[in-house]
């Protein structure tokens, strides 16, 4: 905890950010943190609860009122310590987690509830600035080799545990840079990839060797973003190591079919946000450029939020974002949700830079002339009890040069499970479990399964969470035993 009457004498402080006007124009993070007065009032607010809801709240299990009091007491290398304890990657968390922590804070029951979420963005900014994130190397080595095919938070965040248990890790990545849709996925202005780049130079450190371009298994849909130069195939992987973890995401897009689809101009979301991101690492052009189109959103979760934040930063003449389901209530009704992640209205960054929204709205039909696509033809749906029905009458068109279609994802990549001949759930997903025996092995012997690829679309740190107890998993298969934390 922090002050004892702390919530009582201080209001939540928000970070705050740059104007639209001025954010629009680039692509770097426009958010300012908390200064260290400001982190040290805020953490003061973290209240003497009894029990901690905000600790199960949270994926990984953060340790936040131990951290909130160090930080409000001003000892900031303690409380990044104890924040590593339980996440590898807090600049990753403290800027594109949705925070179910303080949905889970007792505090947030009758006020606002504690900022976790900036305090810990200030804990490991300062630790940051200050150089106390070195290289953790293990003391000796075991003779153990681990594949992980995959580099995103689930992959990263397991080959930084079992290297410093001393497992010999290479990580193969298709992609032609390390971070999976951390580096691809999640624009700049909300992600700067020179964080990514250095928790890679951190892995190397600790002896983690990485594979880029490297497809393992068999070739991939088209809709799959897939750099490689080379193929490895499964068999080479359970050959020469002791133990794989396939820790890849769940890849492959919801697709609409409805009529127009092959128009010019419709396309899934990542194969708009991919090329701008490595236009913004300094690529070529993206060849999909909004700048004086009329956009239209399909979706409306963070993907679709992220395309109508760069759609405004390319200069779209107006940008929509649809949504097949009910608008939410503004406002969560706590006695019934508390201490879970409410469902309720939220408005993104992005949204408030510019963005029509609307709710209940089924898409029919793209039109176009001469294979461009033109307009979006859309009716208004009645929904009761958790059913829809089409509103006569309530056909309507939205002018559309772009369309995006960011609807979620259904599985991973079918042809690497495929490849190694591993069981699936009725989702598509890797079949494994997460018991403390056999824990994230699948059905083939010493192939393991970790992240959006064994649970699906998911938070990124919940694949925080997998990775690291993947790793564990792994650890003891290995070992007999196994002292990586939780």
């Amino acid at each position: 905890m922090g002050k004892p009457t702390g919530f009582l004498e201080f209001v939540r402080q928000h970070e705050s950010y740059d104007p639209v006007s001025e954010r629009l124009q680039h692509y770097r993070e426009f958010v300012h943190p908390l200064p260290e007065a400001a982190a040290r009032t805020q953490g003061a607010r973290c209240m003497d609860c009894g029990v901690p809801f905000c600790n199960n709240g949270c994926p990984v299990n953060n340790l936040i009122p131990d951290w909130n009091d160090l930080v409000y007491n001003g000892q900031w290398q303690a409380a990044i310590e104890r924040l590593h304890a339980t996440n590898n990657f807090p600049e990753f968390t403290s800027r594109i987690c949705p925070a179910p922590c303080e949905s889970a804070c007792t505090l947030g029951v009758n006020d606002a509830p504690v900022g976790i979420k900036s305090i810990e963005r200030a804990i490991i900014d300062t630790a940051r600035a200050n150089g106390w994130i070195g290289a953790q190397p293990a003391n000796r080595p075991s003779g153990r080799r681990v594949a992980v095919v995959g580099s995103g938070p689930a992959g990263l965040a397991a080959a930084q545990q079992l290297a410093r248990a001393g497992h010999a890790v290479t990580v193969f990545e298709k992609n032609d840079a390390i971070g999976g849709l951390l580096r691809y996925g999640i624009p700049d202005f909300k992600l700067e990839k020179h964080l990514i780049d250095e928790r890679v130079a951190q892995l190397e450190a600790e002896g983690v060797h990485f594979e880029l371009r490297t497809l393992v298994g068999d070739a991939l849909p088209a809709s799959i973003a897939n750099d490689a130069s080379r193929v490895v195939a499964p068999d080479r992987l359970l050959r020469d190591f002791d133990a794989v973890l396939l820790a890849g995401g769940s890849e492959t897009p919801r697709d609409l079919p409805i009529p127009g689809r092959n128009l010019s101009g419709v396309h899934f979301a990542l194969e708009y946000l991919i090329p701008q991101n490595k236009e913004v690492g300094g690529g070529s052009k993206n060849p999909i450029d909004a700048r004086g189109k009329h956009v239209v959103v399909i979706g409306g979760g963070d993907t679709g939020s992220d395309c109508v934040g760069t759609a405004n930063r390319q200069g779209a003449a107006s940008v929509t974002q649809i949504e097949l389901l009910p608008k939410p209530p503004a406002e969560e009704n706590k006695d019934l949700t508390w201490p879970y992640w409410p469902h309720k209205l939220r408005t993104s960054s992005s949204h408030e830079e510019g963005c029509v929204r609307d709710w209940s709205v089924a898409s029919q039909a793209f039109l176009g002339e001469n294979g461009q696509l033109r307009a979006l033809r859309c009716n208004r749906l009645d929904w009761q009890n958790g059913k829809m029905q089409e509103i006569p009458g309530s056909e309507f068109e939205l002018k559309a040069d772009l369309v995006f279609l960011a609807m979620g994802f259904t599985q991973p990549a079918a042809p690497l499970l495929d490849a190694f001949g591993i069981a699936r759930d009725n989702r598509g997903n890797a079949a494994a479990g997460t018991d403390d025996l056999n824990g994230y092995a699948t059905n083939v012997s010493k192939v393991f399964a970790a992240g959006d690829l064994r649970r699906g679309q998911s938070l990124v740190v919940w694949a925080i969470r997998e990775g690291r107890q993947a790793a564990r998993a792994i650890d003891r298969f290995l070992m007999g035993e196994t002292r990586l934390p939780r």
